[in-house]
């Protein structure tokens, strides 16, 4: 059925609204089969611009008059075969326009365009109108300036506000046609045999969370390195505890380490452990991680920010099973399966001289690679009701869930922080609900709810060249795209399925560096029209990002 309550949120919708409120001073309803108006409840301020309108609704038995009257045009509406038609209106001399609202040959509801006036009406008949709405118990001086305010429509005219309340009722059987095809390919998703939601903690139905999970099976009883690639976010901890927890090693320990979190000596403590005496306040000696893990597994995370220094120590541990503590003098023998995980591009990091090579193949005997939330969007409902239910038993507040509007802003959105953000959201969505069981999309953080307001392209060119629409295109979307992604063009470059290269020289290309941008404001700041020297400004350290040196 047709969910009568989410209609007045749809654009299309309001902008009709406005258009036949703004041209012929008229008043839409939108009713279900029954004759129940949903987008002006009863009890509540309606914001409709038409003024008879509005004191009827707010008058003593105002609603009622309408929903009965709505309710007797549809009882008639349903057993004929007219889509719109017009016919006269709950108030003497006015006249409505009713278009049917129609899924699948069934009568589901109507719209109503009313009030307005046949332009033949006298003044006896406009005298007649006044009196009845007076009889409401409205303010006769109210009652004068709204029926005078009211447009006489001519044939003409009337067959252009047919057309814009048929579009109103077209917008409404589409929005649900596009809503039941979106439900039936989840429940369709639901019932595939063979396809597992879960995986350890791992949450995912789609083909690439699929994947992962069979060459997670085809791995867990080997001992060789695994190096786990995705995006912040993604939930590489939880593949790699997933890989030793399905292993032989599953009743050892299994540690975690994040390589970016210490300095290169505190890391080589840590790691490989040190002796008495190694260094200030090495008052006795301790267990790296390495030993402490014997036999079991650890996880090194975010290996891409280890030192070359680092990356030595590490090399020898994978190729002669062997740790140094720091101080030692004497190599210690381990058994530990390395796991490791980065959300940099090492490939590139080798070619560039920062990540040695021959480690390289040594820890990426096998990859596995954790899709990004946007790649695997069929899983959003899944993890959305996994993490709500979660909250709800651990708060010990009633089962909530989301509105059908907020899930869609949810299923839309880009999800750059992937899973790790989704799950905050629900957190926060669960805080901000109070009691109410729906969470509405209203309580969304606001770059979820306007997500697609601001990114879509407004003014497409339709006229001129074929060549010269697709620049404009092209730009604009880069151009939203560096902002998006904090200029990140190996991200953007990936997005957007082009090289990095190719990004590049469409970024020059279009004048979008963020280096001439800065400097030609910082010129125009200073009252300087000759164009510094770049490196006045900025150093480019390599990567995405630039700092600021001078």
């Amino acid at each position: 059925m047709i969910n009568w309550e989410e209609l007045k949120h749809i654009h299309v919708i309001r902008k009709l609204d406005e258009i036949l409120s703004s041209w012929f001073n008229t008043a839409i309803l939108i009713s279900d089969g029954h004759g129940t108006i949903y987008n002006h409840k009863k009890g509540q301020k309606s914001d409709t611009k038409n003024l008879l309108c509005q004191l009827v609704l707010q008058s003593p038995g105002g609603h009622e008059i309408l929903e009965n009257y709505t309710t007797q045009v549809c009882g008639k509406f349903a057993t004929n075969d007219k889509s719109i038609d017009i016919v006269d209106g709950p108030l003497p001399n006015t006249k409505a326009i009713f278009a049917k609202v129609k899924i699948d040959n069934e009568f589901l509801g109507a719209v109503v365009a009313w009030p307005f006036l046949p332009a033949e009406l006298t003044s006896a008949d406009k005298t007649a109108l006044k009196k009845a709405v007076v009889a409401l118990g409205i303010n006769a001086n109210d009652v004068e300036k709204a029926v005078e305010g009211l447009k006489a429509i001519g044939d003409g005219n009337v067959r252009y506000m047919q057309e814009l309340v048929q579009l109103v009722s077209q917008e409404i059987e589409t929005f649900h046609q596009e809503i039941t095809t979106r439900e039936d390919r989840i429940n369709a998703l639901n019932k595939e045999l063979g396809t597992r939601y879960r995986y350890d903690s791992m949450i995912g139905k789609s083909k690439p969370m699929q994947d992962v999970y069979s060459l997670l099976d085809k791995i867990k009883t080997s001992d060789s390195t695994v190096m786990i690639s995705g995006e912040n976010g993604t939930g590489k901890e939880l593949i790699a505890k997933a890989i030793h927890f399905n292993s032989p090693r599953k009743d050892k320990a299994v540690l975690i380490v994040n390589c970016s979190a210490f300095n290169e000596n505190l890391l080589d403590s840590e790691l490989f452990g040190h002796v008495k005496g190694a260094f200030t306040g090495a008052v006795k000696d301790k267990k790296g991680l390495f030993e402490a893990a014997d036999k079991g597994t650890i996880f090194l995370d975010e290996i891409g920010d280890m030192s070359p220094t680092m990356q030595v120590k590490l090399l020898r541990v994978l190729q002669e099973g062997t740790i140094l503590p720091v101080g030692a003098t004497e190599s210690r023998k381990v058994d530990v399966r390395v796991l490791t995980a980065t959300n940099k591009d090492l490939k590139q990091m080798v070619e560039d001289g920062t990540f040695r090579e021959d480690l390289y193949y040594r820890i990426n005997v096998i990859n596995v690679h954790v899709p990004a939330l946007r790649d695997r969007k069929e899983d959003i409902p899944l993890l959305v009701e996994h993490f709500i239910t979660k909250g709800c038993q651990e708060k010990g507040i009633p089962q909530k869930r989301l509105a059908k509007r907020a899930m869609e802003k949810v299923f839309d959105y880009g999800w750059p922080g992937n899973v790790r953000e989704l799950q905050n959201e629900m957190e926060r969505l669960l805080v901000l609900s109070s009691e109410d069981p729906m969470i509405a999309a209203d309580l969304l953080s606001p770059r979820i709810r306007d997500f697609g307001e601001h990114t879509k392209v407004q003014g497409v060119r339709v006229a001129g060249k074929l060549k010269d629409a697709l620049e404009e295109l092209e730009k604009t979307m880069i151009k939203e795209g560096l902002k998006r992604t904090n200029w990140n063009k190996s991200r953007l470059a990936k997005e957007l399925g082009i090289s990095r290269a190719g990004l590049i020289m469409k970024v020059e290309k279009y004048g979008l560096d963020k280096r001439r941008i800065a400097m030609a404001a910082a010129a125009a700041a200073a009252g300087d029209k000759t164009p510094a020297d770049e490196n006045d400004f900025y150093e480019d350290d390599g990567g995405d990002d630039l700092e600021k040196v001078g």
